[in-house]
């Protein structure tokens, strides 16, 4: 092999291959050096089999793992590109086989492994596509039907809008594309950072890939080759942000156990037959879980089960009438989930190594034609002045309401059609942002985010015609917090205050509504809000939804009221159930709590990291103070009313140069190394809290070759 591994200043790994496919295997073999401990636990998320090393606390997830058959509809997947695409199944076949060759030496470098008695497996060719799946299952936010179900059942049916905005559980991101008109350069700017939650290691990995076909630098997902959503060619650059797109249907199902064993379930044809079988869920220091993993014709059972099982369909109902019609006692349903990939056996990975040839736009844009999951707005420049705004995916067409609610799986009007529908794009006018809110891609959700962090990140980028990549910083850090707005109106129309409410009234009215980390008046407003939070979710209005809704802990971020009013704030000091004489009386009341306890510490004192470890730290070294908000475009999310504590950020920020890919920018929130202890493990923290970016280097002569 002629493999070249060189490293920048940051660790970060810059590789060189004689071909693609030697080059797909380096990118996995240094990845598994590099991330040995999180390579792993990706695989084992894939296959629902955490909770054997880890413990009970990940049982939830590897029960949704199994039942959704995220393992089996990646070997679909694999089987389905090996047979249409063999260059691309042989492109990542290479990577597994680089994973599975640099396993031992990472393993042997991650201490977790000795920590749970972990051995390092061995991945599959499908075992990318799995870990995909798995990365991006919930990103469409299936969940929130539930809480629509259940807004709708409690509350009643003219509130299911009432808390529709994005929350903790979905992932969002910013970017924007600057046409060279608005350029320093006079050549386009292609930046952004996408919020997930954050994990340690890192969501994504900065690397370059070489070879005699391409050299391209972005931000890989651990475990999948290529760089499916960042990436810079040199000639041209693209960059995603989630759509909001609704393409995952939820279905009530009616089923019935034969007298075989077997489990039949009631659809538009009548009962027909499920597949059915048990597996068994190991569990660290516990017993062995047996589940039932059920699938219809619509798609595999994730809630509820078969008529032994009891009432699993949480108060959905008892399908009598389906059971009277064919002379069989009452059955419970059960819910089914429907997504693209496992109804048409393609994940869209023919598409990765299109984008590394990719030499123009239109290069680009022909590739993504093929992406199906998850379903994304894409912006794009090159140097020739070519610019690309559009959506990427697979969106089905249904009935109007699949997108809103449970569906009924014996009405053939919920059936999907064989086509997709067709995706919006837009032209670039000086320049555009993505930022999850409702505008290119408003045909094909129903929840969006707030427009403050678009509307703010283009009223910056119209600010100036002579953007750089350095100027760029101020964009990605901006904590001006739009959402402020109505609860601070509130504020100024409380009347009857105590000398020390007013106090606290007037600090709030002559704040500057920067949520900065040192900020004390950012702390006492977010010390108002959370007050606010919790006596608007304790109010008698919502009595009926502060019971526990009837579904898996997993989708618990979905369900729960509190976050949820926590994030239709804006919404509810407006409309909703909640009389305005109450309003009043909540704002006053959070005046005179906040007045009457110690004085609150700068928003960065409590406003902390808390990123998702599979094996938690107690090291205060992940947990720094941080500045912004949800919805500041520094976007930090935590919980007001309950936690200040952010879980959800940049997990990258990157600005791609046009005119000269050396002068491009990146950094992520830890650093290049999984590995604890190492000097790169942590070392891009303390830039990544200033929202300073690194630089890209890209001239050889500047890195440092490896040996061996």
């Amino acid at each position: 092999m002629s493999i070249e591994v060189y490293r920048d200043a940051w660790g970060v790994p810059h590789l060189r291959a004689a071909d693609p496919d030697e080059l797909a295997f380096a990118q996995g073999r240094v990845t598994a050096r590099d991330r040995a401990w999180q390579l792993e636990v990706e695989r084992h998320r894939a296959q629902g089999t955490t909770a054997a090393f880890l413990g009970a606390a990940e049982l939830d997830w590897d029960v949704f793992a199994r039942r959704s058959r995220l393992a089996d509809t990646a070997r679909r997947c694999y089987e389905r590109l090996a047979r249409e695409d063999a260059p691309t199944a042989a492109w990542v076949r290479a990577y597994v086989d680089g994973v599975n060759d640099g396993l031992a030496e990472g393993a042997r470098r991650a201490p977790e492994f000795a920590a749970t008695g972990l051995a390092a497996g061995r991945w599959e060719p499908w075992t990318p596509l799995a870990v995909w799946l798995s990365t991006h299952i919930l990103f469409a936010g299936f969940p929130t039907k539930l809480w629509r179900e259940e807004v709708a059942r409690r509350l009643g049916e003219e509130w299911t809008g009432l808390f529709a905005t994005d929350g903790p559980g979905t992932a969002g991101s910013n970017g924007w594309v600057v046409a060279g008109g608005r350029t320093a350069s006079g050549a386009a700017l292609v930046a952004g950072d996408p919020h997930r939650f954050i994990e340690a290691p890192g969501v994504y990995q900065q690397i370059r890939l070489a070879c005699p076909a391409y050299d391209v630098v972005g931000l890989a997902v651990p475990g999948v080759p290529g760089l499916a959503h960042f990436g810079h060619t040199g000639p041209v650059a693209w960059a995603i942000t989630n759509a909001m797109a609704d393409y995952q249907d939820l279905y009530r199902e009616r089923l019935r156990r034969l007298p075989d064993g077997g489990v039949e379930a009631y659809g538009p044809e009548g009962w027909r037959r499920a597949t059915a079988h048990t597996e068994t869920i190991e569990v660290a220091g516990g017993e062995p879980v047996v589940i039932e993993v059920v699938e219809t014709d619509r798609g595999p059972v994730i809630i509820g089960g078969t008529a032994d099982e009891g009432d699993v369909g949480g108060g959905l109902g008892d399908g009598s009438a389906a059971a009277s019609a064919v002379g069989h006692s009452p059955v419970p349903e059960a819910v089914s989930l429907r997504y693209p990939p496992r109804v048409t056996s393609a994940l869209g990975f023919g598409v990765l190594p299109a984008l590394l040839r990719a030499r123009t736009v239109g290069d680009v844009d022909a590739a993504l034609d093929g992406w199906v999951e998850p379903v994304n707005v894409v912006q794009a420049a090159d140097t020739r002045g070519g610019l690309l705004h559009r959506v990427a995916g697979h969106v089905p067409v249904r009935h109007r309401s699949n997108p809103l609610r449970l569906v009924p799986a014996w009405d053939p009007a919920h059936a999907w059609e064989d086509a997709p529908a067709p995706l919006p794009r837009a032209e670039v006018d000086g320049h555009a942002v993505m930022a999850n809110a409702r505008g290119l891609a408003a045909p094909l959700g129903v929840e969006f985010a707030p427009p403050h962090r678009a509307d703010r990140i283009d009223a910056l980028l119209g600010a100036s015609a002579d953007w750089t990549p350095e100027s760029t910083a101020a964009v990605h850090t901006d904590t001006d917090n739009p959402s402020a707005a109505r609860l601070l109106a509130a504020v100024e129309r409380a009347t009857s205050l105590s000398p020390a409410a007013s106090a606290v009234r007037d600090r709030l009215l002559a704040w500057d509504r920067r949520m900065d980390a040192g900020s004390t008046d950012a702390g006492l407003y977010a010390a108002v809000r959370g007050a606010v939070v919790r006596r608007l979710a304790a109010h008698e209005a919502f009595a009926a939804l502060r019971e526990p809704a009837p579904y898996p802990a997993l989708f618990r971020p979905w369900l729960a009221l509190g976050p949820r009013v926590a994030f239709a704030l804006e919404t509810l000091l407006a409309a909703g159930p909640v009389p305005a004489a109450d309003l009043g009386r909540i704002v006053r009341e959070a005046l005179a709590e906040v007045a009457a306890g110690e004085p609150p510490a700068a928003w960065g004192v409590t406003h902390r990291l808390a990123p998702w470890q599979a094996l938690p730290d107690p090291d205060d070294a992940y947990r720094p103070g941080l500045g912004g908000d949800h919805d500041c475009v520094l976007s930090t999310s935590s919980v007001p009313g309950w936690t200040d504590l952010s879980a959800r950020a940049s997990a990258a920020r990157y600005v791609w140069d046009l005119a000269d890919r050396g002068r491009s920018r990146w950094i992520v929130p830890f650093g290049a190394s999984g590995v604890p202890g190492d000097p790169h493990h942590l070392d891009q923290l303390p830039l990544w809290l200033r929202g300073e970016l690194a630089p890209v280097t890209t001239d050889w002569q500047y890195l440092t070759k490896e040996r061996g």
